[in-house]
């Protein structure tokens, strides 16, 4: 399976880097079936960190090497994805560790919708219908070395 990331940098041996703001998923490498999502995103990274150039950088998902692995899968924005999303983006997630977790993410303007849930102004059922008709990429969070092993670098393009 290829896959994409998006970034400011070449990245040939990816790491697990704990981020400095809560994301979707928790903490690790997250990479994206969707080619233009990454490229989208190497664009806003790199804007963002004021680097002067952006990359799409492609691997290569073994996935016969995904028995071994402990996976959570969201098909769809469920009560269970919003409910885990929510934690992990306010930092208090505490439940059962995985070494790869794929599901939706959301664009930019979605995560309004996250916050108007935590202020009190929509109700959960609200919310997940209201990301039900935003469009939804993926993302697949690659959380540890074990999982990163997994992943074979194929080659780095620039965008912009």
């Amino acid at each position: 399976m290829k896959v994409f990331h998006g970034s400011n940098l070449i990245i040939k041996e990816p790491k697990i880097i704990v981020s400095n703001r809560n994301l979707d998923f928790g903490t690790g490498f997250y990479v994206t079936l969707n080619e233009e999502q990454a490229k989208n995103f190497a664009i806003k990274v790199s804007k963002l960190r004021k680097a002067e150039r952006a990359y799409v950088n492609i691997y290569e998902i073994e996935e016969n090497k995904f028995e071994k692995m402990g996976i959570l899968k969201f098909d769809y924005p469920s009560e269970e994805w919003f409910d885990f999303v929510c934690k992990n983006r306010q930092g208090v997630y505490n439940g059962k560790i995985y070494d790869i977790i794929y599901g939706p993410v959301a664009n930019d303007d979605v995560y309004t919708t996250f916050t108007a849930y935590k202020n009190g102004i929509l109700t959960k059922e609200q919310a997940i219908d209201g990301l039900k008709v935003k469009k939804l990429f993926n993302q697949i969070l690659l959380t540890n070395e074990r999982a990163l092993e997994i992943l074979k670098y194929i080659k780095s393009y620039e965008v912009g």
